[in-house]
């Protein structure tokens, strides 16, 4: 059975940083390439990062280029976004979800996210 859990998130100063972290069951994380996706107030939800299976390749949203990077622990089954530089657009609930098509196109149901509020 597949699942994923996010967790991590809080409430951090504008340019502080922030780590989150989605934890992921092991046949669904030796398989799959994995997201981080985020949904502000009023805004859909939208690609953050990914990264492959193996983690030899990533790929970034323009607006976090630079800024944030994804990560993932194979003995922990567990896929990080470091976050950087935080601004108050970063401001969202973040999801992690595995990735049906690479790079951007999530594959299963959307679990429950973890919420990120930056403060100017």
């Amino acid at each position: 059975q597949e699942w994923l859990e996010a967790s991590g998130g809080g409430l951090v100063e504008a340019g502080g940083s922030l780590n989150v972290s989605c934890v992921i069951s092991k046949s669904a994380y030796t398989t799959w390439a994995v997201g981080w996706f985020r949904q502000a107030p009023g805004l859909e939800r939208e690609f953050v990062a990914a990264i492959t299976r193996a983690g030899e390749m990533t790929h970034y949203a323009d607006s976090v280029k630079g800024r944030f990077t994804i990560s993932r622990d194979v003995a922990e089954s567990t896929v990080y976004l470091r976050m950087d530089s935080l601004i108050p657009e970063d401001t969202a609930v973040y999801y992690c979800n595995l990735i049906f098509k690479w790079p951007e196109t999530p594959r299963g149901p959307w679990g429950r996210g973890t919420q990120v509020t930056v403060s100017s």
